[in-house]
C-alpha cells in the first residue's frame, strides 16, 4: 500500500470511496483521503498513543493558527492535562526530505503556540527538539519522550 515507515506496524480501518482510498482518523472520527502525508500522520499518532502513552483526547489535528496575517495549520498539537499546548508536530510524506525549511515552518508555528517540544517526521526520520525560551535555544533529543516525561 504505502511506504513502510520507521515506526511499529499498526492496522487501520480503510475504505474505497469515489475511487480514492480513505483511512479512518480515530482522533477526528472520520474517514480521510489516504495521502502519503496522512499515512505518516496516522501512524505517528498511533505511535504516540500506543508506545509513548499520549492521551488521544489531548491531541488536536490540523489546528489552525495565524502568523503575521497568514493562516496555517499545525499537523498535530498536543496539550498537557491543564489544557496548555505542550508539543507541536509537523508531518511530511516519506518522499519529502526533512530540511532546515521544515524546521523553519514548525518554528513559525511555535512562535504562536510557544510549546516546549517540537517534532518533525516524514515517517522515516523523526526529530524531536526541546525549546528553552529563557535562553532562546533548542536541543535535539535522542528519542521521542513518553508523555509522562514531558509533563514531569
Amino acid at each position: 500500500m504505502f511506504t513502510k515507515l520507521n515506526l511499529p506496524t499498526y492496522s487501520f480501518r480503510t475504505t474505497q470511496e469515489s475511487g480514492k482510498l480513505r483511512i479512518f482518523d480515530e482522533i477526528r472520527k472520520k474517514f480521510l483521503v489516504l495521502t502519503p502525508e496522512e499515512w505518516v500522520r496516522q501512524n505517528f499518532v498511533r505511535f504516540l498513543i500506543e508506545e509513548k502513552g499520549f492521551p488521544a483526547q489531548l491531541m488536536a489535528l490540523e489546528s489552525g493558527l495565524k502568523v503575521n496575517q497568514n493562516q496555517f495549520r499545525a499537523d498535530l498539537l498536543v496539550y498537557d492535562r491543564a489544557g496548555q499546548p505542550l508539543l507541536v508536530v509537523e508531518f511530511k510524506a516519506p518522499t519529502v526530505k526533512v530540511t532546515q525549511e521544515t524546521f523553519d515552518q514548525v518554528a513559525r508555528y511555535n512562535m504562536k503556540f510557544q510549546v516546549p517540544y517540537v517534532i518533525v517526521s516524514n515517517g522515516l526520520s523523526h526529530y524531536c527538539c526541546q525549546i528553552d525560551f529563557s535562553t532562546k535555544t533548542y536541543s535535539f533529543l535522542k528519542e521521542i519522550p513518553a508523555f509522562g516525561e514531558l509533563i514531569g
